[in-house]
């Protein structure tokens, strides 16, 4: 197999599909726009949701992109071979254009030719079939026809080897991932890429959205078929160079020598030393994209924010145990920013933001440990036994950040033990918690195109220009969308809360445009026509690129959709609450209810 750089992966990825007709499109940003149903982009395939359910992208039906992604499930994972909290996708698509043939053999092509992966090192999986659905053999059929030996062609069910749909109903349709054979005994005679032994490491996954699952829960083939593939960077760089973990490749490595000249420890295998390492290096990774997205948030105590700042502390208390001097985290954001400034220019562009609000919320962080300490000291004195109950020491944790064994060693010196066992039931309740969170939030959203979200679609874009237009602030922007079938909330940069008069101004301001019955009218243009014509929006695309352009009376803006088709559709619009949402970033939710209503 070949030996690759970050830099090269990519830019043989993105190529390689390029010359095969696809449009390379730029990532979008890490805070999904009008989406309730997650905080972060979680996949490759999240933003491009309404092309792939129908609605027409304006750079065509063959795409390919590297897509920045954050998942927080597995957060206590980190420090592991192989788990991040952010990794870059690679990924190609077709809209209704080629299908199974053409996308399996440039995958076959990829990972054979261009990767060089030995064929008999290649295993893939394909759906066995149910009630529902019948088996896969057409996928298997076409790896057949290329070489992979039968023995290396694995049915699995859908757990393993199906996509979808993202909300209850929608497009679906199996998948085939792809596999290295680590060279590993079998662990049994069933042993398959389904197993956990460590014998097949995944690298890529080619879903075939074929079919639609309407609310009685049946399945459909689909008129228009796509495709949506993803290939993980991190695990394909650790898989074709021969990595034991992810932190020996080049996106990793020079922060883990930065951490050990830092701290004056040695990154050896399986120690606690080498567990903070990864920790911080992944962490402080995470919190630069996060800080200098094009929607870039900044810790808080909800939703983004407070992941943000979880993180940020996390990567303190570690930095802690590893006795590093202060400023470290701040100067492995530095080395960061230096790596992929070249490939994101917005983390380059926002390298000073990032800088300054790591190094404000460690300051936060020390503050926040005094507290509690403070709180320690209190619980003490109030516990009738010399046992502190595990619930408390999980608040300890989850409120100011104290770690179980700080805890510990706090009570040790005051004669206490703590009820560890109990610590660990809260902890595992909490984690429960969170993760059925993240599997409802992935339940709509992008995917939800009914006729309420669109109205309130719109009805953000009437609120952007009226915030401007009423606040005398052509510097506002939108710095986040969430949007219900019941509300819209709409996050913006400014810095003191909206008066009663300026509420009342807005939302007079945008229901005199809904009031006037205008069309929606929607244009294709490249970016620069779009700059020319006052449109708004993160302007990320290459010069050149085309965009979708949503007029909407005094409103101009870069959009994907989905929206009303004329503002007399909208109904009223009420504003229901004005509030901070992090330090310099104001929030509004507002509702839409038919005309006459109260």
């Amino acid at each position: 197999m070949e030996k690759l750089t970050s830099n090269e992966l990519r830019t043989k990825y993105l190529n390689f599909f390029a010359e095969r007709g696809h449009a390379i499109i730029p990532t979008a940003s890490l805070i999904p726009e009008n989406d309730p149903t997650v905080l972060f982009t979680t996949a490759g395939m999240h933003p491009l949701v309404p092309y792939l359910l129908g609605e027409k992208h304006p750079r065509g039906t063959r795409l390919t992109d590297v897509q920045i992604c954050v998942r927080t499930g597995d957060i206590e994972e980190v420090g592991d071979a192989s788990h991040c909290t952010f990794f870059e996708m690679l990924g190609n698509w077709s809209l209704g254009d080629y299908f199974k043939k053409e996308a399996i053999s440039w995958s076959f092509d990829f990972l054979t030719k261009v990767l060089g992966i030995p064929l008999e090192r290649l295993s893939v999986s394909v759906f066995a079939g149910d009630e529902s659905c019948p088996r896969d053999d057409e996928s298997a059929d076409i790896w057949a026809s290329l070489g992979v030996d039968r023995s290396h062609i694995f049915f699995l069910p859908k757990k393993n080897n199906w996509w979808g749909p993202a909300g209850v109903t929608g497009p679906c349709g199996p998948d085939t991932e792809m596999f290295i054979d680590t060279g590993k005994p079998k662990c049994s005679e069933t042993c398959s890429p389904a197993c956990d032994c460590g014998k097949y490491l995944e690298i890529w996954n080619n879903v075939f959205m074929q079919y639609f699952k309407d609310a009685n829960g049946n399945f459909t083939p689909l008129a228009k078929k796509n495709v949506d593939t993803g290939m993980g960077l991190e695990r394909t760089l650790c898989i074709i160079n021969g990595f034991k973990s992810v932190y020996e490749t080049d996106l990793f490595d020079f922060a883990i020598k930065a951490l050990e000249k830092m701290s004056g420890k040695t990154y050896s295998d399986g120690g606690e030393d080498m567990v903070a390492m990864r920790i911080i290096a992944d962490h402080i990774r995470t919190a630069t994209f996060m800080l200098g997205d094009i929607n870039g948030i900044t810790p808080s105590n909800v939703d983004q924010g407070y992941v943000l700042r979880r993180l940020i502390r996390r990567s303190v208390r570690y930095a802690k145990k590893l006795g590093l001097p202060d400023g470290s985290l701040e100067e492995v954001a530095k080395l960061y920013i230096a790596k992929y400034g070249d490939v994101y220019e917005f983390i380059k562009a926002n390298a000073d933001k990032i800088i300054s609000e790591l190094k404000l919320e460690e300051e936060r962080f020390g503050k926040t440990l005094e507290q509690g300490l403070k709180e320690f000291e209190k619980v003490i004195t109030h516990i009738p036994t010399k046992t502190v109950p595990g619930k408390t020491a999980f608040r300890l944790y989850d409120t100011f950040g104290f770690p179980l064994e700080m805890t510990v060693e706090l009570a040790s010196e005051n004669g206490f033990d703590v009820d560890t066992d109990g610590y660990e039931k809260a902890f595992k309740e909490h984690q429960e918690k969170s993760k059925l969170g993240a599997d409802q939030k992935f339940k709509g959203g992008l995917a939800d195109s009914t006729e309420e979200t669109a109205k309130l679609h719109s009805a953000t874009h009437l609120l952007n220009a009226a915030l401007k237009e009423v606040l005398h602030d052509n510097s506002i922007m939108q710095k986040g969308s969430n949007i219900t079938a019941e509300r819209l909330r709409f996050d913006f940069n400014f810095d003191r809360p909206l008066t009663k008069e300026e509420i009342e101004a807005v939302e007079k301001r945008v229901n005199e445009e809904i009031g006037k019955g205008i069309e929606i009218k929607c244009e294709e243009m490249t970016v620069d026509e779009a700059k020319a014509q006052g449109a708004i929006g993160v302007f990320t695309s290459k010069y050149g690129e085309r965009v979708k352009v949503y007029t909407i009376g005094f409103s101009k803006e870069i959009c994907g959709g989905p929206h009303a088709k004329n503002t007399q559709d909208l109904g009223e619009f009420k504003i229901v609450k004005e509030q901070s949402s992090s330090a310099g970033v104001r929030r509004i939710k507002a509702v839409l209810t038919p005309k006459g209503d109260k």
